[in-house]
């Protein structure tokens, strides 16, 4: 979708009506801080003292709450509270959103508004206390709820019906008076989300998870079991036909895929290198489908902004997120999708060209003519800095520790370790700047640190590059004494590979994420700087400019896009694989074992092919081969 699209999609979302009908829920954050406990004196007991509350939409209103966030024109809540302290806060964040709360039925007995409060003492949430699991729906509640809804529908662009709890609204009786509703409406679109009794709402469209397709389809997954690609796509066509309405299925991280009249499409899910918490994405997606379905755009459209709102809000740690509208075009205008996780988590699925360990995710075509080829160094052709992460991982813990870095226990260190480990393996690639970014934020969120004790990610930067650089310039007076040879340092073919294409007349280009003139030096003293005759990029010491995509973008300018087809790109890192596919070139992911210097790395195998490489190659060994399929004579 093209950036203008995209904001004109948005602006038309501000003018849609939409209906919520379900079950509305509040989530009650309690932390316990323990310093100020004492002994009842009526229980002899210690008491538990809270010392910050805080409150959030939940179920039905966490959907409400995302489309207000979207800046949806009209929002209706229908629901039932309790005649609680808790409706009275439910009701003032709805209000304070902008959502009319007008049919927000109360229930005066045998209901308690839908609560759930988690108690934290320290970062480690306790028992949860819950409301509302003993509720009765009431015919009458059921009758007077229902009529709100068609007068409401007659107004609204589009309905959303909500099934959260098994204590909530969707009685048997609730249930049959609401289809009855969507069969008197059939020019209105409905669309519902279910845990519970998906069969039940004819007439609506579906949006569920994979596992729910699964269940539907009655076939029993385990919590956390994968579920392929090709089961997803027989679910979505099954349950498409049974229901005889449009079904959008999500896949996580892997992206859904929407059955619909004009068959069955599948949306890419975003590759996201920052920090996730998935909590309320499954809201977040149907916000965003449902509310550009009510602006009139098709379902696949729908499908790929309910992608976008839920790429914003997986990266809102530590609270139920939502989208503007200005989040979403940032994500929107340029997004990072994920491709082929099924090939990538299973090698199994592995094809390759002719006996060769050249492996085909997408075959070039045969009247390609590659004029430039773009490289990345380290990792790609360079092995100098082989074991960067071993420096980084460290410096890093030893940053977001401070002091504490002896003495912390051995569960927090480790959540330190994995968080760090974590941020690197998705960040390879990256401008160093970048990762040291990112590092202040982890450094913030642990807390060990004062913040009048954090670095800049210059001041950080410095630290590692001092550490890194020390291990670099040992090596290359390695070299220099002929304890060591280019090929000890080099991925296996490359260099050899170089000359190659620079003798058949090929462009050459280095990019890095490092720093530009360390990048020249260390082309140099490899021996192989001259093949690229003065076009050599790496980072310049702005954060707000990726080398990578400055190369990429200057191509394209000097040849314009019908040209882009002549770029075959070849990295380790996922930054040049996707940049180059999203304009369009032929990308090669190159993943190397950098401390052989040939053969795969099933790690980067994966990240490549979901940045989108067309072909993945452990190393250059086999250069002659990739030539042929490259179609370079």
């Amino acid at each position: 979708m093209k950036p203008e699209t995209l904001k004109e999609l948005l602006e038309k979302i501000g003018n849609v009506r939409i209906a919520i009908i379900g079950d509305f829920c509040l989530d009650a954050y309690w932390f316990v801080d323990e310093s100020k406990r004492e002994i009842s004196i009526e229980t002899g007991k210690p008491t538990t003292p809270v010392s910050i509350q805080k409150y959030s939409l939940g179920g039905a209103g966490n959907v409400a709450s995302n489309l207000a966030s979207l800046g949806a024109g009209q929002i209706w809540a229908l629901g039932v509270t309790g005649r609680d302290p808790f409706a009275s806060e439910m009701i003032s964040l709805m209000e304070s959103a902008g959502i009319n709360t007008d049919y927000l039925l109360t229930q005066e007995t045998s209901w308690s508004t839908h609560v759930y409060i988690k108690p934290h003492i320290g970062e480690t949430e306790q028992s949860r206390i819950d409301f509302g699991n003993f509720n009765r729906l009431s015919e009458e509640t059921a009758v007077s709820l229902l009529a709100s809804l068609e007068k409401v529908s007659k107004e609204a662009s589009l309905v959303i019906i909500n099934q959260q709890v098994l204590s909530g609204i969707h009685t048997p009786f609730f249930r049959k008076k609401l289809v009855d509703v969507i069969s008197s409406l059939p020019e209105k679109i409905f669309i519902a989300d279910s845990r519970n009794f998906m069969e039940d709402y004819t007439g609506a469209y579906r949006k569920m998870n994979d596992s729910e397709a699964a269940r539907l389809c009655g076939i029993a997954k385990q919590p956390g079991e994968i579920i392929s690609r090709n089961e997803v796509l027989e679910f979505a066509s099954q349950l498409n036909l049974r229901f005889g309405k449009p079904v959008f299925i999500t896949r996580g991280g892997n992206g859904s895929v929407v059955a619909g009249e004009n068959g069955i499409t599948e949306v890419p899910g975003l590759m996201i290198i920052s920090p996730t918490d998935t909590v309320g994405a499954g809201d977040s997606y149907l916000a965003g489908a449902a509310a550009t379905l009510a602006a009139g755009y098709s379902l696949e459209t729908s499908a790929l902004l309910g992608t976008y709102t839920a790429g914003v809000t997986v990266q809102k740690l530590y609270q139920t997120g939502t989208a503007s509208p200005e989040e979403i075009i940032a994500i929107g205008s340029s997004p990072d999708f994920s491709y082929n996780p099924d090939i990538a988590s299973d090698i199994r699925h592995a094809e390759y060209h002719g006996g060769t360990e050249i492996e085909i995710i997408k075959k070039p075509d045969e009247k390609l003519k590659v004029k430039y080829a773009v490289f990345d160094n380290d990792g790609t052709i360079s092995a100098l800095r082989e074991g960067w992460e071993h420096i980084m991982a460290p410096m890093m813990i030893k940053a977001i520790l401070g002091e504490k870095y002896s003495e912390a226990p051995l569960s927090l260190y480790a959540r330190v370790k994995n968080a760090v480990n974590e941020m690197i393996d998705k960040t390879t690639g990256v401008q160093t700047l970048k990762q040291m970014q990112m590092l202040i934020k982890l450094v913030r969120d642990f807390g060990c640190v004062d913040e009048k004790d954090i670095l800049d990610e210059a001041g950080y930067k410095l630290i590692y590059n001092k550490e890194l650089l020390a291990m670099v310039r040992e090596r290359e007076e390695k070299l220099k004494e002929g304890e060591i040879s280019v090929d000890d340092l080099t991925i296996k073919g490359s260099v050899a590979f170089l000359h190659a294409l620079y003798n058949r007349g090929v462009k050459l280009f280095l990019t890095s994420g490092t720093d530009e003139e360390d990048v020249k030096h260390e082309a140099a003293v490899l021996a192989y700087d001259h093949l690229f005759e003065g076009r050599i990029y790496g980072a310049t010491g702005r954060i707000d400019t990726e080398a990578k995509k400055v190369v990429l973008d200057r191509l394209l300018d000097s040849l314009g896009t019908e040209e882009s087809s002549a770029i075959v790109t070849f990295g380790d890192g996922p930054v040049e694989i996707r940049e180059t596919r999203k304009r369009g070139g032929v990308t090669v992911g190159v993943a190397s074992n950098e401390i052989r210097r040939y053969g795969l790395n099933i790690t980067k195998r994966t990240r490549l092919i979901k940045a989108g490489a067309d072909l993945i190659i452990p190393d250059f060994s086999q250069y002659e081969k990739l030539l042929q399929l490259l179609n370079i004579r």
